[in-house]
């Protein structure tokens, strides 16, 4: 026998004599047992959790990073874009090449079939002289027909300077002198015409790019115009065209619905860059198919304080379609004056925080709720641009029960998650607002998502990247009033470039009680009128 095995047999020998012998303290000694144990399972329960959460953080984090994200995905298309061009260069380079130094047969390679180019384009026939006799027999040749080939070309931009001559008179008889009065200028004291000031705000607000830039282009082609000139320029439009940025905001907080967001612009302030903010409110009514034009208008703030939304909505007290930004909450509020703010949800939101789980961490219940969701986001689609009354008809009819389903499937579902799941989170964004979710199902003027705010705002996103940061405070001011135009512009499908050029000649003889007749919507009924 060994000396462990001796070891073992004293203590179970002893362990009678250590036993106490009193049945109240075998059950005190029983319970703290017990109670160790169950405090040691909350500890390794709890361990495990934390080991999943870090997991489920890692590969959220590796995929923000090294995933195939919606900017990495532009990137890459824009990678075999260029690798397309250079193969399709290739092809016909090689193609060329071969006509000169061979003789083809009649077989081709087989090409995409090209579609016509625009019948709105000039055309210009440049016609290739025929021999006067024919080369064979020197006869007379009569036409028998023609073959035309079309090839696309372009004007390059071209300048000019535009000399207004204002003739002055005298009368011989009372030798008063008579002289016409000087036409109205976009720029007080300003050389600029109004389509050079058109292309300059649709170059930086719409198409993003800088004035730098834009000031680099112009000189390659011949013309000198600084930075700070152009920068003046900017300003002094804005001024110009605040009032139709007024009107667009007052048509915008007439709505009885809009949609609201915003997104962060860097600003320069004291050698470094702060983040500001642009907040936008669209109006849109065609999903309902309301009569009323669309528009957006855009403010600047320096923050994200929840002040700033309670001063862009003062006066209005509609439906407002926004993300849980905490800093709506106060417009919600029933003692809120003029009235308390309607609340909307988006469930585009909802479904992308389980959308990001059912992705990255393959949770089969994020998988299940965004089947769910995706069925509702089906129907919705099929009855979007339907009056209210269809649109409300349709959804009690097909819509309520799958919201319903959802929600008793969600609450069941989430009785028996951890509070710390991330799943569980993200059921406890739409459940604890599931009022607001819900409010679609009883008025047909709400969406179901706020896309049109993002939408609004996806230009500035993509402005971001190349002018960088604004200059200032007032530098963001004056974005917001152009985004507010060019935007509004674009959603009524109007030429931002070719109505701000208008806009810019009319403006300063237009009747001031009549600007509403420069808004967008009403602009192109003027411009038609005036064509015929």
């Amino acid at each position: 026998m060994t000396t462990g095995e001796c070891d073992s047999i004293a203590l179970a020998m002893a362990i009678p004599d250590m036993m106490p012998n009193d049945i109240e303290t075998l059950r005190t000694a029983l319970a703290a047992e017990q109670l160790a144990r169950r405090e040691a399972e909350a500890r390794a329960s709890g361990a495990e959790a934390m080991v999943a959460h870090l997991k489920l953080l890692i590969a959220k984090l590796r995929h923000e990073r090294f995933g195939a994200s919606s900017e990495r995905g532009r990137k890459l298309l824009d990678q075999m874009e260029l690798q397309l061009e250079e193969l399709e260069a290739a092809a016909a380079e090689d193609a060329s090449a071969t006509v000169k130094d061979t003789v083809v047969e009649a077989f081709s390679r087989r090409r995409p079939t090209r579609a016509p180019l625009p019948e709105h384009l000039p055309r210009e026939r440049v016609v290739i002289p025929g021999p006067a006799a024919c080369p064979c027999c020197g006869g007379r040749l009569a036409k028998l027909g023609e073959t035309i080939t079309e090839t696309l070309e372009v004007i390059p931009r071209q300048w000019k300077v535009v000399q207004t001559v204002r003739e002055k008179f005298t009368c011989r008889a009372c030798e008063a002198i008579t002289q016409p009065p000087a036409p109205f200028h976009p720029i007080a004291r300003g050389r600029a015409g109004p389509n050079l000031l058109a292309m300059i705000l649709t170059g930086k607000f719409c198409d993003h790019q800088p004035l730098n830039r834009q000031s680099d282009a112009y000189a390659r082609e011949g013309i000198d115009l600084d930075v700070s000139t152009l920068a003046d320029w900017v300003g002094a439009c804005t001024a110009t065209l605040a009032p139709l940025v007024a009107l667009i905001r007052s048509h915008v907080m007439a709505a009885g619905r809009i949609h609201g967001d915003d997104t962060t612009v860097p600003v320069l302030a004291k050698g470094q860059t702060i983040t500001g903010r642009l907040w936008t409110y669209v109006r849109d009514d065609r999903p309902f198919a309301g009569p009323a034009p669309p528009a957006a208008v855009f403010f600047y703030s320096r923050n994200r304080a929840g002040e700033h939304p309670n001063q862009h909505l003062a006066g209005y007290d509609g439906i407002l379609q926004a993300d849980a930004y905490a800093g709506f909450n106060e417009l919600y509020a029933p003692a809120r004056q003029p009235g308390p703010i309607t609340e909307a949800a988006c469930w585009a939101h909802g479904r992308r925080k389980f959308f990001e789980l059912a992705e990255v961490a393959r949770a089969p219940l994020a998988v299940e709720a965004v089947r769910r969701i995706d069925a509702i986001f089906d129907i919705e689609r099929s009855i979007n641009g339907l009056p209210t009354e269809q649109r409300l008809a349709a959804r009690q009819e097909r819509i309520v029960p799958l919201v319903q389903a959802l929600e008793t499937w969600m609450r069941a579902a989430r009785r028996k998650m951890s509070r710390h799941a991330d799943v569980a989170k993200a059921m406890d964004y739409m459940l604890k607002r599931w009022d607001a979710f819900g409010r679609f199902l009883g008025d047909g003027r709400i969406c179901l998502s706020n896309n049109a705010a993002e939408r609004a705002l996806r230009g500035i996103a993509l402005g971001r990247k190349s002018w960088l940061f604004a200059g200032s405070d007032r530098g963001g001011q004056r974005a917001a009033a152009m985004y507010s135009l060019i935007a509004t512009a674009k959603l009524n499908n109007v030429d931002p470039r070719a109505w701000l050029a208008d806009v810019l000649r009319r403006i300063g003889d237009h009747p001031a009680s009549h600007l509403d007749e420069l808004l967008p919507w009403n602009w192109r009924t003027i411009d038609i009128a005036d064509a015929a």
